[in-house]
């Protein structure tokens, strides 16, 4: 088996709609059938940020801002260990084309877009935005700066 640890990166996605309210951006990858945030390998000697902004920009058409980093998160895929580094950032322009890698995305609400999300490990990352945000996640405690 190898152990080599595949390194990737992505983006919790977010906007505010045109009534000021946060949407946060899935995609939907028909391979999988799954709703995910906009992640993907790195390629060999690629900074992860830069990874991260190339993933989301090719995923969903959209260029971002990036913000502050978010927990990384660390699981096993298809027998390997794999690391996901994680960065919130705000779209700013672009928009969606569908291709065979994502045949579909969703601007959600907080609440909405933890739902949808196929992976339990993702839904966190909505929290940790939200946190990053200055908002308070869905039961979570008034933040204290």
């Amino acid at each position: 088996m190898n152990d080599t640890v595949v390194q990737a990166a992505g983006c919790v996605l977010w906007r505010r709609s045109p009534a000021g309210d946060l949407e946060i951006c899935l995609v939907h990858r028909p391979r999988y059938d799954d709703w995910s945030h906009p992640k993907g390998k790195l390629r060999p000697g690629e900074d992860p940020l830069a990874g991260a902004l190339r993933e989301v920009a090719e995923e969903t058409g959209c260029t971002a801002e990036p913000g502050g980093a978010l927990p990384a998160v660390r699981y096993t895929a298809h027998g390997r260990p794999k690391q996901v580094r994680w960065w919130a950032a705000e779209a700013v322009s672009g928009g969606f084309t569908p291709n065979d890698e994502v045949d579909r995305v969703a601007w959600l609400p907080p609440a909405a877009a933890r739902a949808r999300l196929t992976q339990p490990r993702d839904r966190d990352l909505v929290d940790a935005l939200l946190r990053s945000l200055g908002g308070t996640p869905p039961g979570g405690a008034p933040r204290r700066d």
